[in-house]
């Protein structure tokens, strides 16, 4: 057993069982032995591998969907650009360097990046000083200073702690993690859920089926809610999931660029869930936002030019044809389990905003 997973276990020999978003939020932020506090998990020696790291060309057309909606804001003179989950800097860097195409854009940004992780913040600060652009770092999207605000998360909601309940013939309760011979299992709790953290459309279902919900989709709407007091808001969420809410558990641990058990290796494994982007879209409406139409990753680059700036890139770049046209390829592949498809883009708004690639 990991470092962690026997703290873990201590913990739950004192108090009982836990939650899964409660151990999901020990396995990815302990501060002494989570897995982002410890590791950069990205590249092909790491454990995943996300789109700004295939391609330069992800990162330079999200920079031309931030230009054209701080364009759509009004242009304000000051402008609060936020990566929520930055990875290693990749995709700002690329995005700072599409911007020079704007540098009306590039005048008003002032950077903050959303980053827990010390080992990723320094691969960031790196990545900043070579794009030559300052940033502020913050533990929390709270602690941005108002201001219009454009917020970026890649990958970011699908880390984002869950809970599940399963559908037992006396009621929904919830799942939880225990012990059993010193491991750590599955279980569930016996006391009933309450009606309300089952969405409504999903509440009628058959013993066995398992809803999913995030709360932290709550407090991130409601944080984003606030912020249009001081300005116009648009927040891109670009990540894999689903377009409508819906029965079925998506719980899953990635070590090595492979799946593993989500209770083997505790801190030593990513743990991630699809994202329910219906959620996220009621969460926004109940704190004053509006969203728009969710999209496949696929059809926003495609919105966003992807075809004529890899034909750029091709011109420029003629000995990595090969090598770019496979990376766009990657992207925008539109089998059901490839990034075109999985994955999913949706923009949080102010209301009333016209959000370029989203609104037809």
């Amino acid at each position: 057993m990991t470092a962690l997973g026997a703290e873990i276990a201590a913990l739950i020999a004192a108090e009982g069982p836990i939650a899964l978003d409660r151990y999901m939020a020990l396995c990815l932020g302990h501060p002494r032995h989570g897995y982002y506090m410890t590791r950069d998990p990205l590249g092909a020696h790491g454990d995943f591998v996300t789109a700004p790291e295939i391609s330069q060309v992800f990162g330079e057309l999200i920079g031309a969907w931030a230009a054209a909606t701080w364009d759509a804001m009004g242009r304000p003179p000051r402008l609060r650009l936020i990566e929520c989950g930055p990875g290693r800097g990749t995709l700002m860097q690329d995005l700072i360097r599409a911007a020079r195409a704007a540098p009306d854009f590039r005048a008003a940004i002032d950077l903050h990046l959303v980053e827990t992780s010390p080992v990723l913040a320094a691969r960031q600060r790196e990545a900043m000083a070579a794009a030559g652009t300052e940033a502020t770092w913050h533990a929390d999207l709270a602690t941005v200073p108002p201001g219009a605000t454009l917020v970026i998360g890649n990958e970011f909601l699908d880390a984002l702690p869950i809970r599940q309940f399963v559908m037992t013939p006396k009621g929904w309760r919830e799942r939880v993690v225990g012990l059993a011979d010193a491991k750590l299992t599955l279980g569930l709790a016996p006391d009933p859920v309450p009606p309300a953290l089952v969405p409504a459309a999903l509440r009628q279902a058959p013993p066995g089926a398992v809803v999913e919900i995030c709360p932290a989709l709550d407090g991130l709407a409601a944080t984003l809610g606030t912020r249009r007091e001081a300005g116009p808001v648009a927040a891109l969420f670009i990540d894999y999931g689903h377009a409508r809410s819906a029965h079925g558990e998506t719980l899953q641990a990635v070590r090595a660029h492979g799946f593993t058990d989500p209770l083997a290796e505790p801190g030593e494994a990513d743990l991630t869930a699809h994202v329910d982007f219906a959620a996220l879209g009621r969460a926004a409406a109940g704190h004053g936002l509006a969203a728009s139409a969710v999209i496949s990753q696929r059809e926003l680059l495609f919105r966003l030019g992807l075809q004529a700036r890899a034909e750029a890139l091709a011109s420029a770049n003629p000995r990595d044809i090969d090598s770019l046209k496979a990376a766009v390829e990657r992207l925008i592949d539109p089998a059901p389990a490839g990034m075109g498809a999985l994955f999913k883009a949706l923009v949080i708004h102010s209301p009333g905003l016209a959000v370029p690639a989203f609104d037809s």
